[in-house]
């Protein structure tokens, strides 16, 4: 809901989204506004262009999850799915939910050309509104940004409350607008403990594998690299 490649992968999405996610999929992970963005929104947003996003997983998620054991994954905002076949190659089980009919569209294109397809669902979603069911050894929400009325802290704890025992959650978001970017006063963007404190409901007494603010070079709109901020939130649940 992407980095190096550039990433971030996909944009908020999902209504909530993410990747598509988080993407950038090209120069950029799109961080566009939640607060009335529906499906129709991001479906014109993805008719565009043939793609929006690179196509590879959030650098992040790659740097947190390469070392787990496979089990079932939650994607929250796959776009075009990036992460979910990347998470698919390595053997996990995944679920991929975005707000876009567009985008799971091509998400699906993306998991069977890449020979994933059987071990990829996808699953359209307004976050505010459904969440799928189950529990998921990997809940991984990249990029899922507040953008006028979008309840994200909400959407996170739904999130933590679909971890499995012994399995992760990740939280990846920026830590504020890129240098190159136009600030917008509706946006909010979480610090690592303002994370911590929104789960907390959900999330007291699990295991902080990691909570702060990291840098990563991501390609400006002129297509020269420039360093953006973002920060990650992994916590482990008991078993």
């Amino acid at each position: 809901m992407s980095e190096q490649r550039t990433h971030d992968h996909r944009h908020p999405h999902s209504h909530g989204h993410g990747h598509g996610h988080g993407h950038g999929h090209g120069p950029e992970h799109a961080t566009h506004p939640q607060g009335g963005a529906g499906e129709e929104f991001w479906d014109a947003r993805y008719q565009e262009t043939g793609r929006i996003w690179s196509g590879e997983a959030n650098a992040m998620l790659v740097h947190e999850v390469s070392g787990l054991a496979p089990g079932r994954a939650l994607d929250l905002g796959c776009g075009e799915g990036g992460d979910a076949v990347w998470l698919a190659r390595l053997g996990w089980t995944v679920t991929g939910t975005d707000i876009s009919g567009v985008a799971l569209g091509r998400s699906a294109e993306h998991a069977a050309d890449a020979g994933v397809a059987d071990r990829v669902t996808l699953e359209r979603h307004d976050l505010t509104e459904s969440f799928p069911e189950g529990e998921f050894d990997l809940v991984s929400a990249c990029f899922l940004h507040n953008y006028g009325d979008f309840p994200r802290d909400r959407v996170l704890r739904a999130a933590a409350s679909a971890v499995a025992p012994g399995g992760t959650l990740l939280v990846v978001g920026h830590a504020g607008w890129a240098p190159w970017q136009e600030e917008r006063e509706e946006a909010y963007f979480p610090t690592p403990q303002d994370v911590l404190a929104q789960l907390e409901p959900v999330t007291a007494g699990w295991e902080v594998l990691r909570a702060e603010e990291t840098e990563r070079v991501q390609n400006q709109p002129d297509g020269t690299p420039g360093t953006r901020t973002d920060n990650v939130v992994r916590l482990r649940r008991p078993a």
